[in-house]
Order: C-alpha cells, then structure tokens, then sequence
C-alpha cells in the first residue's frame, strides 16, 4: 500500500513458480574475494522460500560454486573490448531463463538476510511494478561463515559494521517489465547502478527504500580484481563511457533518490523530506527531462544511446 492506496492491481503468484530470481557476474574465486562470495552466495541459497539463482560468467571457480549449490550458471555474456560483462546482455537473458515475476541484479560481496526476502513478497503483495533497493552495512569477514547450523544468519551473528554511503548501491530487485531498453554499460564500473534508478524514474516506476526493514551486508574488499583498482572502476574509461551513456550529473541518483520506503509495518509510503540540494535536484530533473520527454520523443530530440 502507497499512501493509503496501491501503485497498481494486485499481483497473484502460482504456488509454484519462486517470488525472486537473483542475478550475479562473479569474480575469479580467489583468495579474500573468493571467500566473501562463496559466503554471500551461499546465503542467497538459505533464504525461504528459496530464490532462483543464476550466475553468469567463466570466472575461476564460478562452475564449481554453481554446481555445489546447485544454481544455474550461464557461462557466455558479451562482453566489451576490456573483457567486461554487459548489463544489457545479463538482463536480456535473465528474462529469457528466469521463471519468477520478480528480479534482482546482486552484487556478489553482498550477503542477504531473510529480512530482505520477506520486504520483497511485502511490496511484491499489492505492487505489480516497482524497483527496491536498500542501504547497506559495510563488515569486515575474514572467514567463511558455517551456514551448517540450522540457527538462520542475523545481523548479530557478523562482525559490527557501519552504514554504507548512499551512492553505493549493491542490489537492486524490480518486476520483470520495469527495464525494456538497457544500454551497453559495463557492470562492476561506476554508474551502471545509478542509470538503473534514473532509468526507473524515467519512467514513472515507483522506487522503494527497504532499508527500514533490510539491508544490504557488504563484505569490504580491495579492488585487485579491477585493472587500476578502485581508481580504475570509478575513473577509468569503462567508467567514463558508462558516465556518457547515464548522462546527467555524477551522483544525481542515488538511493536518496527512492520515491517511497517500505516500512516496518509492512506500509509504503512516499518520502516527503530530502536534503534540500536533492529536493532542487529532483525538481530540476522531473521539471526540464521528464516533464520534457513526451515532446522531444515526438520530434526526434531524444539523445541516442549506445546499445548492442
């Protein structure tokens, strides 16, 4: 519920079809960045009712997981010149393999606790179209967690940690139909996640913060993995080419962005207050490009994108 109302008609789910399909692009599993995968993936298994999962990719070490879990695992993606997988392609397919109405695109550090599982089938409940992200918890694990116990992950089980910074978003869940037209941007570069909440609002797609309810626990790691390390992923030229195709201004959508959150009774309702350098913002981007859009896609003035 919105306000008192929904954002649109009631959403029936077969018994039989999962709620959630989760969607990954590993790294090699090797060493630290090995160990916090294996961790995060695995609690993505121990959520109930259990989700489709699918990771995508040849990375070291991505078949093996995949087949000890017993997830899906499709190896060929596109990917650009400096070998990086493409958010267009990996969306492409994962409606084409996944079964449920519901998607999420998560980033591979990022462990999920059954709290985030259920704030999806609360808005998924009443809501046919919406994309959901969440703050995260940043922790430093330096081991593998023993998912054996049959005591359920909590928060107080892993080591204390702080919350993230608003422009790190790590997952994102939305209803199958949200993104038709997805652009050539590098995954794991910066910007492709910012483009996906512009792209939502573009559309008049209703963006939730659940992070009320859940988080996102982000196992810190180096960028080792990345050529040039984290200069590289948020300056480099893969950075730069998916800043081109996002457009706008660095940071201007972020998940101080999300139109309503989702509260611990389990109520949506819009967020009202933003810092008032955001509320401009907001109101400059609503006013000059979505007020806009209808008129210049009528005379042709809509910017090209870059798509394969």
């Amino acid at each position: 519920m919105v306000a008192g109302r929904r954002l649109a008609g009631r959403h029936s789910l077969a018994m039989s079809s999962p709620l959630l399909t989760l969607l990954a692009m590993p790294k090699p599993f090797d060493g630290h960045i090995g160990m916090i995968q294996r961790n995060a993936i695995t609690s993505w298994t121990k959520l109930n009712p259990r989700p489709e999962i699918f990771l995508f990719g040849e990375e070291k070490g991505t078949a093996e997981i995949a087949a000890e879990l017993q997830i899906g695992h499709l190896r060929d993606i596109h990917r650009n010149e400096f070998g990086t997988p493409l958010l267009n392609d990996l969306m492409q397919r994962a409606k084409a393999v996944g079964n449920s109405p519901v998607l999420g695109y998560v980033n591979c550090d990022i462990i999920l606790l059954q709290q985030f599982q259920d704030a999806i089938a609360a808005i998924h409940q009443n809501n046919s179209q919406f994309l959901a992200i969440t703050h995260r918890w940043e922790i430093d694990l330096r081991k593998n967690l023993d998912f054996k116990t049959d005591q359920p992950l909590r928060l107080e089980l892993l080591p204390p940690g702080v919350p993230g910074d608003h422009t790190a978003i790590d997952a994102f869940v939305f209803t199958r139909d949200v993104y038709s037209d997805v652009p050539a941007l590098a995954l794991g570069r910066a910007w492709f996640d910012q483009w996906l909440i512009k792209d939502a609002l573009l559309h008049g797609t209703p963006v939730i913060d659940i992070t009320k309810v859940a988080r996102a626990i982000h196992q810190n790691h180096d960028y080792a993995h990345i050529a040039g390390g984290q200069r590289g992923a948020y300056g480099g030229e893969e950075a730069r080419r998916n800043l081109d195709i996002y457009g706008g201004v660095p940071h201007a959508f972020t998940l101080l962005n999300a139109t309503h959150e989702l509260r611990a009774d389990r109520s949506i309702r819009p967020i009202r207050y933003r810092p008032q350098k955001y509320r401009v913002q907001q109101w400059l981007w609503r006013t000059f490009v979505l007020g806009t859009a209808p008129l210049r896609k009528r005379l042709g003035m809509q910017r090209a994108k870059n798509r394969v």
